[in-house]
C-alpha cells in the first residue's frame, strides 16, 4: 500500500548506538501525536490479549552529518512539515519539562541538533530528506 504521507526520522551519525535508539524513540513518539490519522487501530492476538495501537505507515530512518540535520530541519519547517526535534542537551535532562526548556533556551539556528523526525505530504517529506543516506 501506499501512502500519501511518509515519517520519516533523521539521526546525527556520530552519536553512540544508544542515544541513536533514545533519540529514534522519542522523536517518533513526537510524530505520534501529528494527527489522528498516523497511528491505526490496537492490535489483538488469538487469545484476546490487547496490544496498543502504533502507526499505520512505514518509518524511514536516516543518517545525516550536524550540518545535514540544520538543513533538513530549515526545509522542514519551510514546507510545514510536522516536526520533532531532539537536541544534545536533552540527553543531560531527566524529564519533559526539562526538555522543553533546554529547546526553548537556544535560537533555532543555535540548536545542537542530535535528530529530527518529519511527518506530513509524501513529496514533501521526501525533497526534504532527499540526499540523506538511509540509516543500517
Amino acid at each position: 500500500m501506499r501512502f500519501d504521507t511518509k515519517i520519516a526520522v533523521v539521526v546525527r551519525a556520530d552519536l553512540a548506538d544508544w542515544q541513536k535508539l533514545n533519540v529514534t524513540a522519542f522523536l517518533a513518539s513526537g510524530v505520534a501525536r501529528a494527527t489522528e490519522e498516523v497511528v491505526g487501530e490496537p492490535y489483538e492476538d488469538g487469545s484476546g490479549n490487547r496490544y496498543l495501537a502504533m502507526f499505520r505507515e512505514p518509518v524511514l530512518c536516516f543518517t545525516a552529518e550536524e550540518g545535514e540535520l540544520s538543513a533538513v530541519r530549515t526545509r522542514a519547517l519551510s514546507r510545514g512539515l510536522d516536526t520533532a526535534v531532539f537536541t544534545e542537551e536533552m540527553f543531560t535532562t531527566g524529564n519533559d519539562a526539562d526538555n522543553r526548556a533546554a529547546v526553548r533556551a537556544v535560537e533555532a539556528e543555535k540548536l545542537t541538533l542530535a535528530g529530527l523526525a518529519l511527518y506530513g505530504p509524501r513529496n514533501p517529506v521526501d525533497r526534504t530528506v532527499k540526499g540523506l543516506k538511509l540509516h543500517r
